[in-house]
């Protein structure tokens, strides 16, 4: 489909007199992010360019770092994500799929076909030292 088709998400009708519920894809995206963002382990989301701008412009992108693709196959979402050093990157990111199909399914009822996960880089803590701390 074109990029800038108007794409949504039909979900399943419960009673079919009150009419149909459809989902953006943008919603989908929003709620990934922030399953992602929940687990221990992951650093932050990572945007790219586009999502640093608007960050840098005093908006926040809460899609930062997910990309959702509706095939004839199903939903396909690719995260894009900075680990902190330290965690076992497979289990974090198993753990990170298991949230986000967690999350969509209870708030969506829908099923994700594939999660993605694209580990792009590695957050590192800088601690204080404890000879600079003042009195």
């Amino acid at each position: 489909m074109p990029e800038n088709e108007k794409q949504t998400i039909e979900v399943e009708e419960h009673q079919e007199d009150l009419g149909r519920i459809e989902i953006s894809p943008e919603v989908i995206e929003v709620i990934a992010s922030l399953a992602a963002i929940e687990v221990v382990g992951v650093g932050e989301m990572y945007g790219g360019f586009a999502a640093g701008m608007v960050e840098k412009l005093g908006g926040h992108s809460n899609r930062k770092g997910v990309k959702v693709d509706l095939t004839d196959e199903g939903i396909t979402i690719d995260v894009q994500l900075i680990m902190n050093y330290g965690v076992s990157i497979p289990e974090v990111a198993e753990k990170v799929q298991d949230n986000i199909v967690q999350k969509l399914k209870r708030m969506t009822a829908l099923d994700v076909s594939e999660i993605n996960i694209h580990v792009v880089g590695v957050r590192f803590e800088h601690k204080e030292n404890d000879n600079d701390a003042v009195d």
